[in-house]
């Protein structure tokens, strides 16, 4: 794979999967959280991802929350990763995290979904992110796959989770209770996270969706 990956070179849709094997709580939870997915990346480059939203209860908010997401690793002895999301000439400071803990996007968008899930279904914050977090330490289902990424095939593993199944209060949700939330993931592509989507189908139409894409490994200058 080349060292510099560019804009729109993924292609999602061919990703295939290959096998399928069960992980046990802590394996599911090491493999989310990986650390060391930083330690490679040269402080004169930027991860950069497109955030995609579609809500159908929240209609400005998904409009809000689209844009591009860059993270930058700061060029000091504490080697911070900033993340800054932006949509056109708007830059907004998303947080700052250690980069020796591994590739803080993961936490951005489980607690994105925490917030837009509770703004459109009027849910408790501190229940649906209880719920996540309770899924994250069980025992899943790791997919082996391929995707295209800059012309290569790269092997994926892909795991998704369910943190409502069983929920007594699912049907409660307004259509957020056959959540699922799906990170692929490589150990050829910068970063670790290929893609990180949630999804909600409702019963009658979809009802939201985010969809996080590594989209390249860039000049800070660009």
């Amino acid at each position: 794979m080349k060292h510099i990956l560019t804009a729109g070179v993924i292609a999602l849709g061919l990703a295939a999967p290959v096998a399928a094997a069960a992980a046990n709580g802590t394996e599911t939870y090491d493999l989310l959280f990986r650390e060391g997915t930083l330690d490679a990346i040269p402080l004169d480059r930027s991860l950069v991802y497109s955030r995609e939203v579609d809500n159908s209860l929240k209609p400005d908010a998904a409009e809000r929350d689209t844009g591009t997401i860059a993270l930058d690793i700061r060029k000091d002895e504490a080697r911070m990763a900033d993340i800054e999301f932006r949509q056109g000439e708007k830059y907004r400071n998303l947080g700052s995290f250690p980069a020796s803990v591994g590739n803080p996007m993961i936490m951005y968008f489980y607690e994105t979904v925490v917030r837009d899930m509770a703004e459109a279904a009027g849910g408790s914050p501190f229940y649906i992110r209880n719920r996540v977090k309770e899924a994250l330490v069980q025992p899943s289902e790791v997919v082996e796959g391929e995707a295209s990424v800059d012309g290569e095939t790269v092997e994926t593993r892909t795991i998704t989770l369910h943190p409502f199944r069983g929920d007594p209060n699912a049907d409660r949700m307004m259509g957020f209770g056959d959540l699922a939330l799906t990170v692929t993931m490589s150990d050829e592509v910068p970063g670790w996270y290929l893609s990180l989507v949630a999804e909600a189908r409702g019963d009658d139409a979809p009802v939201y969706r985010s969809a996080i894409t590594f989209d390249a490994l860039e000049d800070e200058t660009q």
